[in-house]
């Protein structure tokens, strides 16, 4: 590992605390859920793994991208949840494997190799990343949209999203990276990536086919700027056409604009795509909001409805934790990480 998980006592006791919370919610095989006996999804397991790297718990994040490796199916993918049994979620069809889920691990791994520079780490994962990536773009259509999610026992909208399709964006980019770094040759790759931002850039009818747009959810809005496919001026104008719409003043960002509830994950993402924008001194008044929310375990409450005046959900969540911290690195550029949601795409061509 490189000298920065070394040095890591230097990270705020604030930020550490936050980690604690994360290290609460994991289990000894490595497993991150959601809160204690609570569900588990890919998605959110490995957003929380990321905050632990940036937070110097090497065996902990280790530990969780080794979860992710032992349960991955024999075609690359994970379910879209896990341990449902005895939540709210019990119910849920436990064939469903969402397509962004799956991909969100490759952004993982390679966060993990910017931040501890360990090219044994990124050997070691590229195999699980490369089965991961795979899966997803099987269910790429010609125009260069993926379907959102697929189930053996119920019958899917084909249909894509424009927040899952910037996520996967951004996680084949970090797919390509890692093939780049350990000298794999991945032209599919690269052809996948430009359909699918060509569609995101340029193709607005291949979304939201099949049901009402989804345009009233904040995620629609700024989630295309943390793919990386906008310049900052681009990035500005996108912003400015909604800010009033989501954002509340003081509170934070809402979660779908008609709805008077803030959640302090999607903050912190707008956060980091306002920083993408080059709009530092904003994302900084918002991030700053935040700190009303913690509580004195160390984590975060998931969101607050400024109507009723009161926490809801009354949850605590391992990725809400970790959604802070990472909108503290993109701030404070505290690990060689630091740019990664907040920087234009390398990729992006004309074509």
């Amino acid at each position: 590992m490189s000298n920065f998980i070394e040095k890591n006592h230097q990270l705020p006791v604030e930020l550490q605390r936050v980690a604690d919370f994360i290290c609460s919610c994991q289990q000894p095989d490595g497993a991150i859920r959601w809160y204690k006996n609570g569900k588990l999804d890919p998605w959110d397991h490995t957003e929380a793994a990321m905050a632990l790297t940036i937070c110097g718990r090497t065996q902990a994040f280790i530990n969780a991208y080794s979860w992710l490796q032992q349960t991955q199916a024999n075609d690359g993918s994970w379910s879209a949840n896990y341990f449902l049994a005895g939540t709210q979620d019990a119910g849920d069809d436990p064939t469903k494997i969402e397509t962004n889920f799956v991909a969100y691990p490759a952004t993982g791994i390679w966060h993990g190799y910017l931040v501890t520079q360990d090219i044994h780490f990124a050997r070691k994962f590229f195999p699980m990343v490369k089965a991961a990536i795979n899966f997803v773009l099987r269910y790429q259509n010609s125009e260069g949209d993926i379907q959102w999610a697929i189930s053996s026992q119920q019958s899917l909208a084909k249909d894509a999203l424009v927040t899952a399709c910037s996520s996967i964006l951004r996680s084949l980019q970090c797919a390509i990276q890692l093939a780049a770094l350990l000298d794999i040759p991945v032209p599919q790759w690269h052809h996948a990536y430009q359909r699918l931002a060509n569609a995101l850039l340029n193709k607005p009818w291949r979304f939201d086919r099949t049901w009402e747009s989804k345009e009233r959810f904040s995620m629609d809005w700024f989630y295309p700027i943390l793919a990386g496919i906008y310049s900052g001026r681009e990035a500005r104008l996108r912003l400015k056409k909604r800010w009033y719409s989501f954002v509340e003043e003081s509170l934070g960002c809402r979660c779908v604009s008609d709805e008077p509830w803030v959640t302090v994950a999607e903050s912190c993402e707008l956060v980091m795509a306002t920083i993408a924008a080059g709009r530092r001194e904003d994302a900084l008044e918002m991030f700053q909001w935040l700190s009303q929310w913690q509580d004195s375990d160390g984590g975060y409450w998931t969101g607050y409805s400024f109507r009723d005046k009161q926490i809801w959900p009354k949850e605590k969540t391992s990725w809400t934790a970790a959604a802070i911290v990472l909108a503290t690195d993109a701030l404070y550029e505290l690990t060689p990480a630091s740019k990664l949601f907040t920087r234009q795409s390398p990729f992006l061509t004309s074509a």
